[in-house]
């Protein structure tokens, strides 16, 4: 797939990729392989983040933004300690995330966009995570209706979840960073 694949080149996309992340020795990747051999969640990856890399090199756009990868990487920076080229690797992996929620192309990685907005959205309402309600939220949305019940009936018994939210100080102002937040997302 990765010679010769489906899509055509898109030479702009790589230095689309280089905006977005600020990485502007992208092109310097000489396959080494080193931010794939110290990343823990290569197990779940497509392609592994070398190979992704390279397709950006390429202008593989769509390979790149419809793999499972750029939604696997759990952004622990392994990667970018461990790059010769000083490429910080979790940086594309979330600019390539923000570049294919924006062109929609969200497929694989809907369950994490959805939590994301989830997490989000707890936090603006009460000030911090509400981890029951986040969890009852995405379940229901998935329609996963008893996913994790085990798991969350033994928290419950041990006193690490609650039933309400705990809302700190601060809730107004947190509203408005966030109003903030969106008016500069919409310039």
């Amino acid at each position: 797939m990765l010679l010769g694949g489906k899509d055509k080149p898109d030479p702009a996309f790589l230095e689309a990729v280089v905006r977005a992340s600020g990485q502007k020795t992208l092109a310097h990747c000489y396959q080494c392989g080193k931010c794939t051999a110290g990343c823990p969640t290569t197990f779940a990856m497509d392609y592994k983040p070398n190979r992704i890399i390279r397709m950006l090199q390429l202008g593989r756009k769509e390979e790149v933004l419809g793999s499972r990868t750029i939604w696997v990487c759990a952004a622990c920076f392994t990667c970018s300690t461990r790059c010769p080229c000083n490429i910080d690797v979790a940086q594309v992996m979330d600019s390539l995330r923000v570049i294919a929620r924006r062109e929609g192309k969200t497929g694989l990685g809907r369950g994490v966009v959805l939590f994301n907005d989830l997490f989000l959205l707890s936090v603006r309402r009460n000030g911090r995570v509400f981890e029951t309600g986040l969890a009852l939220s995405f379940n229901l949305r998935r329609k996963t209706f008893f996913r994790d019940a085990e798991l969350g009936r033994f928290m419950f018994t041990r006193g690490k979840l609650r039933f309400t939210p705990d809302r700190p100080k601060g809730v107004r102002e947190l509203a408005r960073l966030f109003a903030k937040a969106e008016e500069k997302v919409e310039e």
